[in-house]
């Protein structure tokens, strides 16, 4: 299990840094805790742990490339991965389900992706598989950078700075935003599940 407050405490910005930039876009990251670090990050840098302008800067940029690095991962790799037709698990007609899905619905996705756990992770790099103009991906990337990496660490800053003995409160909220966070994903599968059970 991840300390966050540690992590943020020993490593500061860089570490937000490292951690934001792999959990947005390389393979591996989907596990790292994203939302809740950025959430405390803001609190402990209105208790002058660590700089929150810095903070905001350098996490919007660093979510920002990691999609973009998600994104050519999937377009350099994506194809490969479709080059039998006949295959088990892939084939070109998926490849190119792909390409309408996203340029139909990606910048929408780009966006919302951004709240989710896992998600986010493994958004940018469908919208490279499906050959998204890279244009379009990189203008709602961006779009969703701000938002994510910038509302939270305020919001944690916000309530640090704005509420007495806010320190009593910030395990709860970091607890409410995993689980607001998640629904999107437990909710889908949970009706399906019930659904299968029922049939």
């Amino acid at each position: 299990m991840f300390d966050i407050n540690t992590i943020i405490t020993v490593t500061g910005v860089v570490g937000v840094t490292a951690i934001v930039f792999a959990e947005s876009g390389l393979f591996f990251g989907f596990f790292l805790p994203g939302d809740s670090l950025l959430f405390t990050a803001g609190f402990l840098a209105s208790q002058g742990v660590i700089p929150i302008i810095p903070l905001v800067l350098c996490a919007i940029v660093a979510a920002i490339a990691g999609d973009s690095v998600g994104y050519w991962f999937g377009r350099k790799v994506g194809p490969m991965i479709f080059t039998r037709p006949d295959s088990r698990w892939f084939s070109q007609k998926r490849l190119a389900d792909a390409h309408v899905f996203f340029e139909k619905h990606g910048p929408k996705s780009l966006i919302l992706a951004r709240f989710i756990p896992a998600v986010r992770t493994f958004t940018p790099i469908l919208a490279g598989v499906g050959q998204m103009h890279y244009g379009k991906f990189f203008v709602y990337n961006c779009i969703g950078g701000f938002l994510w990496a910038g509302a939270l660490p305020f919001a944690g800053y916000f309530l640090g700075a704005t509420v007495p003995g806010a320190d009593r409160y910030v395990t709860f909220i970091v607890g409410a935003i995993i689980i607001l966070s998640v629904l999107p994903i437990v909710v889908p599968l949970t009706r399906e599940w019930l659904a299968h059970r029922r049939g």
